[in-house]
């Protein structure tokens, strides 16, 4: 007769379990410090003075005394945001082109994606060879050409349609750059929504259009949300098409901070507090609607 220690095998097991939860905690630490770092050494950086930049002081009032020498230059430090600025009118210029090509292009892009996705996750296409599978992986496969295979067609075009330099072009190629990555992540969202609400829906008088906006659009909101959220980030940031087909009218905040370089150096510390300055719009954003977020990923790791 074979007897078993239960206290024994119960003491195992929460050791088992603590360590678990140890070594996942400890993971997630080590990436949050990770992820965390180059926030933290920028916004330190717009608070240094041009001597300690290079000297890796990081900690503020230990290592280094803080100063607004960075905002100053912008005109954004407590003693000159009053004050007349040509600077400051410079990059609030540069910050509302950012907002308003970013922000239309991600709303732009998950309006059609939306539609798109709800298309090809609930109606068969054929489109010559191409069923709904191909065309799907044809939406995400154009993430993989480079944009600089680009520059040259989209040059051409844009200056015989006059669009160089104007909202209209850029939120038109933000929307085309981040199109496909919306496609994907709505299509996996109404994949998880079973086909027979819908069917109730046009039982009980909808018509198709009627059963989407009323049933299902509430359904995937965390997750178009969750789309809007990643579509702006990628819009926000991007650097490349904004150097390229804007001058003077349209030139958005990255543009700004790349062009605080030149014959003397780089200007470290106003670099630093443009980049600050660019990255607490999309924290507000995030913390916002950090609630949406985490229901359209548990979504999609539930499907």
């Amino acid at each position: 007769m074979i007897s078993v220690d239960l206290d024994k095998f119960d003491r195992r097991q929460r050791m088992r379990w603590w360590a678990m939860r140890f070594v996942v905690y400890g993971l997630l630490t080590i990436w949050a410090v990770i992820c965390i770092a180059p926030v933290f050494w920028t916004v330190t950086t717009s608070l240094k003075i041009a001597a300690d930049v290079m000297r890796g002081h990081l900690v503020p009032l230990l290592d280094f005394q803080p100063s607004w020498l960075g905002w100053r230059s912008l005109g954004l430090s407590p003693d000159t945001i009053f004050e007349t600025s040509t600077v400051r009118a410079e990059f609030m210029r540069r910050f509302w082109n950012s907002v308003i090509i970013s922000g239309a292009s991600s709303t732009l892009a998950v309006f059609l994606g939306t539609l798109a996705a709800y298309g090809l996750s609930r109606f068969s296409y054929r489109f010559g060879y191409m069923r709904n599978s191909d065309i799907s992986f044809f939406f995400l496969s154009q993430l993989i050409m480079p944009p600089v295979v680009l520059a040259l067609p989209f040059l051409v075009l844009y200056k015989q349609l006059a669009l160089l330099d104007t909202y209209v072009g850029m939120i038109a190629v933000y929307t085309l750059m981040v199109l496909p990555i919306v496609v994907w992540i709505m299509r996996d969202q109404f994949a998880t929504i079973p086909v027979e609400l819908e069917e109730a829906a046009l039982v009980d008088g909808l018509s198709i259009w009627g059963a989407f906006s009323r049933i299902i659009v509430p359904l995937v909101l965390p997750g178009m949300i969750a789309a809007f959220i990643l579509a702006l980030i990628l819009c926000w940031n991007e650097y490349f098409f904004a150097a390229l087909l804007t001058s003077t009218n349209t030139n958005t905040l990255p543009v700004m901070i790349a062009s605080q370089t030149g014959s003397q150096g780089i200007n470290w510390w106003s670099m630093a507090a443009l980049s600050t300055a660019g990255i607490l719009p999309l924290v507000f954003v995030g913390v916002l609607l950090e609630k949406h977020i985490i229901a359209g990923m548990t979504a999609g790791a539930v499907k």
